[in-house]
C-alpha cells in the first residue's frame, strides 16, 4: 500500500478523504510542517503549492486539495478565497454569515463547489483529480453536519437538503470533494 502525507490538518476534510482513498496509507501532516500560504489565484495552483511543500519537507508523496465555492450572483466569489472570504482568520461561521448576508435579496442563487485534488511525488510528477457539483445557495443556513459552507449549499444532485443535513456517506457520494478524490484515486490506480 502506497503511503502519502495528507496536507490537510482539517479533521472533517481528512475524514472525507480517508473514506474515499481506502487503498492508500494516509499519514497526517507532521506537526512541525507549517501551513502553506495559498498565494496562487487558482485552486490547482494552491493544491500544488501545498502538496509539493509536503513532498519537499518529508521526501514522501503528498496529497493536497483546494476547494472554492463559486456563487453566480457574486461573480464567482468567494471562489479561490472561500476559506478566507470573511477575513484571514475567519471561522466557518464567519464565512457562512458573510455569504448569507451577501445573498439577501439575490435574484440568482445558483452556485457550484469546485475541488482540485493533487498528488505530488518526489520526482516532481503529479496526478490531478477535478470535481464539481452544481447547486443553489439556501435562503438560510440549515443543518448541523459537515463544515464550511455546507449549511448554505443545496446540491442539484441531491434531494433538496443542504450538505449539512446529509450524513457523511450521503454527502461523499455526490460532493465535489468526493468526485475529485475518486478521480484522483483512478489516476493513482492507472499510474501503476
Amino acid at each position: 500500500m502506497e503511503r502519502f502525507v495528507l496536507a490537510s490538518a482539517n479533521p472533517h476534510k481528512a475524514q472525507e478523504i480517508a473514506a474515499i482513498l481506502v487503498d492508500i496509507d494516509l499519514l497526517p501532516r507532521p506537526t512541525d510542517v507549517a501551513d502553506v500560504d495559498e498565494t496562487d489565484d487558482t485552486l490547482e495552483g494552491n493544491a500544488r503549492l501545498k502538496a509539493f511543500a509536503l513532498v519537499n519537507a518529508t521526501g514522501l508523496p503528498a496529497i493536497a486539495d483546494d476547494t472554492g465555492l463559486e456563487v453566480d450572483e457574486l461573480g464567482g466569489a468567494p471562489g479561490v478565497y472561500s476559506a478566507r472570504y470573511a477575513g484571514a482568520d475567519a471561522t466557518y461561521a464567519d464565512n457562512v454569515c458573510k455569504l448569507h448576508e451577501a445573498m439577501i435579496g439575490a435574484s440568482t442563487r445558483t452556485a457550484r463547489f469546485r475541488t482540485v485534488a493533487l498528488a505530488g511525488f518526489p520526482d516532481g510528477t503529479e496526478i490531478i483529480g477535478h470535481g464539481v457539483i452544481e447547486g443553489v445557495i439556501a435562503d438560510d443556513p440549515t443543518g448541523d453536519g459537515g463544515f464550511g459552507y455546507d449549511p448554505l449549499f443545496i446540491p442539484t444532485d441531491g434531494d433538496g437538503r443542504t450538505f449539512a443535513e446529509m450524513t457523511l456517506d450521503e454527502k461523499e457520494r455526490i460532493s465535489h470533494r468526493g468526485r475529485a478524490f475518486r478521480a484522483l484515486a483512478a489516476g493513482l490506480r492507472n499510474r501503476g
